[in-house]
């Protein structure tokens, strides 16, 4: 089993801190990671259903980070386990002109939505959408999920309150796209992938849906 992987520099290693951070601040679970042929694929969960009869998206960031080595792995690990590491590598890679050798923390099992993997071909384009439409829409659905939660309430009442709100189709889209939930838009807008101004191009492949922009990609399960 693959121990640790190379980035090709340091400002590489500092993107992918500032990704991981963002996604620990939603879900501080778990990240895959897979890399070959000179790529890190590195997948967080911003939603995922709770059981066979539970109706939440599975909605999923991706960031991708070029490595100095082709060779393949796949390995699941804990957020906060990893950025530790990266955070000590940070110290030290200030000085370092090069590849930066990131240690790997133990791998984790079980992890259901890391089992489920988006098509890695065939995606067609549908359209887009415009940055302001999804920082909106997250924007809202996260004050309505604050307002319906009082604090100290149950895990389950906040999944189900995520779920609906989140579950949601997003409103007023062109009318070439499918549905998009509203999951899909806070995920943007929480891992820092809308650019103001920007759209975000939307793909489809085999039941999944992808949203697209030069800082990272949403990954939809429909």
């Amino acid at each position: 089993m693959v121990q640790s992987f190379s980035l090709i520099d340091a400002a590489s290693l500092g993107d992918l801190k500032v990704y991981l951070g963002r996604a620990a601040r939603v879900d501080n679970g778990s990240v895959r990671l897979i890399g070959g042929l000179g790529v890190l694929a590195a997948y967080t969960a911003s939603l995922t259903p709770k059981g066979l009869l539970d109706r939440t998206p599975t909605v999923l960031g991706l960031r991708t980070f070029a490595l100095s080595s082709p060779d393949a792995f796949d390995i699941t690990v804990s957020i906060r386990a990893l950025l530790d590491r990266l955070a000590q590598l940070s110290v030290l890679s200030n000085s370092v002109d090069g590849p930066v050798e990131v240690p790997l923390p133990p791998a984790e099992t079980g992890i259901a939505w890391a089992g489920i993997s988006p098509p890695r071909g065939g995606w067609q384009a549908e359209g887009t959408i415009g940055a302001l439409a999804l920082d909106t829409a997250a924007r809202l659905g996260i004050a309505e999920v604050a307002a319906a939660v009082p604090a100290d309430t149950g895990e389950q009442l906040v999944h189900r309150v995520r779920s609906e709100v989140w579950g949601r189709a997003l409103p007023e889209l062109p009318g070439e796209l499918p549905a998009i939930p509203a999951g899909a838009a806070f995920c943007a807008v929480s891992l820092g992938f809308i650019i103001p101004g920007d759209e975000m191009s939307v793909y489809a492949s085999g039941g999944w849906l992808r949203l697209t922009s030069r800082r990272g990609h949403v990954l939809v399960r429909l």
